[in-house]
């Protein structure tokens, strides 16, 4: 019989391998496919990847409908959610990273428990100014607490954040630092335990890794620079 040669592995296979070699087993990787086609979050899945995030609850439903054999994929939304599609990411998604208003946080858990869901949810905090991007300050998280506390359905799980453009090597890790000095002074308190940090994208991962992120959410270094 002809012996034939294993096919090379593909390059989102390779850049996984890359990525996982110097990643720890407790940081749990998220493939962002914002712009990628179905095709290529299957030849991630192919490579072991399990978790996925969407910026768009309508680009994860089309997404979705595509890949309805792929059972044991976890998704999650990472971009701002509108208050206007909180009933249909909680039919989509496992995990609601972006959860960045009280009045946000408190609709979710109403809607949750009409559709009895339990999703796993992180508060979305702006540490550093930026009117680019949405969040909670320290101050308004802080005061949310109690109120946070109260809510049945969502089980809020830690603290995600996006970090402004043109920082320095050294801004990002004490800002990844800060955002992990809120969890731990917040779980401290006793209100709710804060274990996850979602932190890190494709430029800064490895900094955020030292500062303590446990989920990363990449996307151009996995699936190569979007159009």
């Amino acid at each position: 019989m002809p012996i034939t040669q294993e096919s090379a592995p593909s390059p989102i296979a390779q850049r996984l391998e890359v990525i996982r070699a110097n990643l720890p087993t407790s940081v749990r990787l998220i493939a962002v496919t914002k712009q990628v086609g179905v095709e290529a979050v299957r030849e991630a899945y192919a490579a072991g990847v399990r978790d996925f995030a969407e910026n768009q609850v309508q680009s994860a439903e089309a997404k979705q409908a595509e890949l309805q054999d792929l059972t044991d994929i976890t998704w999650h939304l990472i971009g701002h959610l509108q208050s206007n599609k909180a009933k249909k990411a909680l039919e989509l998604f496992e995990w609601i990273h972006s959860c960045d208003s009280l009045a946000l946080a408190e609709k979710l858990d109403r809607l949750a428990g009409e559709l009895d869901k339990s999703p796993q949810v992180c508060l979305q905090v702006k540490l550093l100014p930026d009117p680019s991007k949405f969040g909670w300050s320290e101050a308004q998280l802080w005061q949310a607490l109690d109120r946070l506390a109260q809510l049945s359905h969502l089980q809020i799980q830690g603290l995600m954040t996006i970090l402004p453009l043109g920082l320095t090597d050294a801004e990002m890790l004490h800002t990844f630092q800060s955002l992990k000095t809120l969890a731990t002074q917040i779980s401290n308190q006793g209100t709710f335990s804060l274990p996850h940090l979602s932190m890190g994208m494709s430029q800064d991962y490895p900094l955020a890794v030292a500062a303590g992120a446990t989920m990363i959410r990449l996307g151009s270094i996995i699936f190569g620079d979007r159009p």
